[in-house]
Parts: structure tokens; C-alpha cells; sequence
């Protein structure tokens, strides 16, 4: 946005208060005209920021400032004519704070959406501090309504609604760096909350009168959180996660709440059950995401490390087990089918995939308990034996037995052959190498199995 539309905005809202000055009377002009027009204003700077792409952030500010538009202009006309209100003007106020909870939050993000639990976190954080909120600063105002239950949810559900969205905004601007954006999105949050309180405190004290010159602080919230999209966040990307202790500060604020109204009923006002309740579902519910977010990555990492033919470690796997293997007696065989390029080219490759599986099975079978056997690629397989190299070498012969009878597939019998090389572990770090010259020895000579012997 040129710095000549907002000088003009901001100076039209400066003239605007300097007439509220002037003119103590309310007048249509000023206070119905002139005053609803900076709510249009406010919306079309939102609608047409050309550097803002988050559709959903855009369409949610419009809303909330339409919906708040809409109850500052049927108060405005119920002031200067004799039309029923009917409580449109509150509902339309209270709707503006849903619609900016969702906006505001992605706004200040470089990314093009929050994630669920960074939406679900800063619900919880709101949520507990406006419970706290509700509980000390809110509570000493209901007496003034004298029973007027509507006056009084409304007089409530504005502060508290300032309070989730002042939370709600601290969270993003914590994980993030302060930019121009976020700044002017804070103190447009700030100026419309410290408007509401000074209504709410005008009010209950008999002082509020319509027309007044606090109300254009609404009007430059509006404003200045339109032309904060002007300004493009800080082009860093911060991954990170908002550290649990606020989290669970919040939920330990609502719980003690809650344990407070149940052992002294009335010392806390009963509204603040609501967001306390609501502060520990979202909780359980935040939870219930990250008890399923580790488990899902549990299964990524295992899917990482599985073959996924045969159901066997893959490479990755058998060379992070290695890596544990240095100081462990034992050995490194690695094995090649013999034969098995034949069978693909003869039988196509769902039949060799089938022999791979039947393979990895029969090898399977005669291995001893903590074996680790992966499969490497292809033909070839790795496995990773404890024991001495009697034991090993014996093991080695067993394997290849597992092979000397053929496999059937469709009632073809097919017949491979496995070449076995065996490095014992000595504590050098190309064990792989050693075993693998091994097992190229055993294919030259035709010997099944051989043991890698260190030349010279």
C-alpha cells in the first residue's frame, strides 16, 4: 500500500476525531455517515492488499470487520431513529471475534497455514489466560448489571473474547521474529482490546455516552490491522514448536480454576467454566495429535528402515546396527543368490519377487535369536551374526542348505544356489568391504561359503 494511501486514511480518521471534538453533540453526519464509512474503508484496504495471498486469512479479516461494521451501524441507527435493536448490534460485535481468531494467527505466519497444534496451542493458551483473565479483572463489573442477564454475557463475552485473541496473537509473534507486520497486527489487537475495557468500565460506571471520542479507537484497530498485510512478514521460515511450558501453564491455570469453584462455589463467578472446560478438552484433544503424530512417525522411521518386498531390515537398517557392532563377537556374512537372473528373465519379475520372499523366509527360519538379516538390493542380503566363528561358520553352511532343495511357484520347481561371505569382526570399519571380497571368493571357487583372510 503507497504511503500516501495510508497517510490519507490515517488522516481522515485524524480529522474525524478532531470534528468528535469540536461537535460534542452526536450528528449523523459524523457519528452514522462519516463513522461507518471508515468500516467500508477498513474492508476494502483488506480485500485489495496485493501482497497478501492467504485467501482464507483474507476472506476471515473481511468478515470479521463486515460483522462488526454491521453492529456499529445498527447501533449507530438505533441512536438516531426509533428502531428495535433486538440484540443484532451484540451478536454482530461477538462474531467479529471467532472470524478474527482464525485470520489473525495465519496472518502473522510466513507460512501459507498454521499447523493443527499450533492452532490447537494457541486455542489452549487463550483460552487458560482468558479463564485467569475472566476470574480477576471481569468478575468485579457483574454486580453493575443488576440482573440484566444480557447486558451482562455480552459485557463478559467481549473481554474475554479480547483476551483468547490477545493470546491467540502472542503465540505466532513468540515463535517468530518481530517484523513491521507483526507489530502493527499487536497494537491493532491492543488499541481494539484497551477499547472494549474502557467501554466495558465507561459503562458499568454510567460514564459511556454514544458518540464519544474513545469510540474511534475501534476504528483505528480496524485500520491499522488492514494495512499491517501491507507489510510482508520477516521472509524467515521458523519451524519450531511453542515451548510446552506455555501450554501447560495454561491447562494448570484452568484445572486450578476448576478446583477452586469445586471446593468453594461462588468464590470464582460460574462463567469461566466454559473456557476452563474448554482449555482442558483442547487439551486432551492436543494430546490425542501428538500421542498420533509419534506414532505415525514411529512407523515412517520403521517403514524408513523395512524392505518393503520382503518385510526385512533394508541397508539403512543393517548399517546402523553395524555401527553397534564394534565391540561385539561375531561377523558380518553377506550372501548372493546364484542363479536368480535367470529366473527373471525366464519367469518375469512377480516370480523372482516371489523367490525373494521365499528366500528371505527359508533364511529366516534358520537363524539364531538376535540375528539382524536385511536385505540389501536386488539379490543380495546382509547378516549381522553374535557368537564365535565356529558358530558363524556353522550357521553359514546352514543357510545354504536352507537352498539345496528347489522352490514351486505354480507348480515349477526352481533351484538356486547362495554365495556366502563371512568377515569376522575384528573392529575394522570395512567390515562390509571384507565381507564382500569374501563373498566373491566363494562365487570364483565355487565353494559355497568363504571366510575373509587378511593377505600378507
Amino acid at each position: 500500500m503507497r504511503v500516501f494511501y495510508k497517510v490519507l486514511i490515517l488522516s481522515a480518521l485524524l480529522i474525524h476525531v478532531a470534528l468528535r471534538y469540536v461537535q460534542t453533540q452526536p450528528s449523523q453526519l459524523l457519528d452514522l455517515y462519516f463513522y461507518n464509512s471508515f468500516v467500508i474503508v477498513a474492508m476494502c484496504v483488506i480485500l485489495f492488499a496485493p501482497a497478501f495471498n492467504d485467501s482464507i486469512s483474507r476472506i476471515f479479516l473481511t468478515s470479521a470487520v463486515a460483522f462488526w461494521g454491521v453492529g456499529s451501524l445498527v447501533s449507530s441507527l438505533s441512536a438516531f431513529y426509533s428502531i428495535e435493536n433486538w440484540g443484532i448490534s451484540d451478536i454482530c460485535y461477538s462474531l467479529f471475534y471467532p472470524c478474527a481468531f482464525i485470520a489473525l494467527p495465519r496472518i502473522l505466519t510466513t507460512r501459507a497455514a498454521m499447523k493443527a497444534v499450533e492452532v490447537l496451542d494457541s486455542a489452549i493458551i487463550g483460552l487458560g489466560l482468558s479463564s485467569l483473565g475472566a476470574a480477576l479483572l471481569i468478575e468485579p463489573v457483574l454486580p453493575h448489571f443488576q440482573g440484566d442477564s444480557r447486558s451482562a454475557f455480552f459485557a463478559v463475552l467481549y473481554p474475554v473474547g479480547d483476551l483468547i485473541l490477545i493470546s491467540s496473537v502472542l503465540t505466532p509473534i513468540i515463535l517468530h521474529r518481530i517484523s513491521i507486520r507483526t507489530s502493527l497486527v499487536a497494537l491493532g489487537v491492543l488499541i481494539f482490546a484497551v477499547s472494549d475495557f474502557s467501554y466495558l468500565w465507561l459503562h458499568v460506571n454510567g460514564l459511556y455516552r454514544f458518540g464519544s471520542l474513545g469510540d474511534d479507537g475501534w476504528l483505528l484497530a480496524l485500520l491499522i490491522l488492514g494495512i499491517s498485510l501491507y507489510s510482508p512478514p520477516r521472509n524467515s521460515r521458523i519451524d519450531e514448536s511453542l515451548h510446552p511450558i506455555f501450554v501447560a501453564l495454561a491447562i494448570f491455570l484452568s484445572a486450578t480454576l476448576l478446583g477452586v469453584i469445586a471446593i468453594r462455589p461462588g468464590f470464582f463467578p460460574s462463567f469461566i467454566i466454559i473456557p476452563a472446560l474448554a482449555t482442558l478438552i483442547l487439551a486432551f484433544v492436543r494430546m490425542t495429535i501428538a500421542l498420533r503424530q509419534a506414532q505415525n512417525i514411529g512407523d515412517e522411521r520403521t517403514l524408513a528402515r523395512t524392505d518393503e518386498l520382503t518385510g526385512l531390515p533394508n541397508r539403512r537398517n543393517l548399517m546402523a546396527e553395524l555401527e553397534k557392532f564394534s565391540e561385539v563377537e561375531g561377523a558380518l556374512l553377506l550372501m548372493d543368490l546364484d542363479g536368480f537372473k535367470p529366473i527373471n528373465d525366464t519367469y518375469g519379475h512377480e516370480v523372482g519377487d516371489q523367490i525373494l520372499r521365499l528366500v528371505s523366509l527359508r533364511f529366516s527360519r534358520a537363524l539364531p535369536h538376535g540375528s539382524v538379516l536385511a536385505r540389501l538390493g536386488g539379490d543380495e542380503f546382509g547378516l549381522i551374526l553374535r557368537g564365535n566363528i565356529e558358530s558363524i561358520m556353522e550357521v553359514a553352511l546352514a543357510l545354504r542348505a536352507t537352498l539345496s532343495y528347489p522352490f514351486v511357484v505354480g507348480n515349477v520347481p526352481i533351484e538356486l544356489g547362495v554365495s556366502i561371505g563371512v568377515a569376522r569382526n575384528d573392529g575394522s570399519s570395512n567390515l562390509l568391504k571384507q565381507a564382500d571380497l569374501a563373498m566373491y571368493q566363494a562365487k570364483r571357487e565355487k565353494s559355497g561359503v568363504a571366510q575373509f583372510q587378511e593377505s600378507g
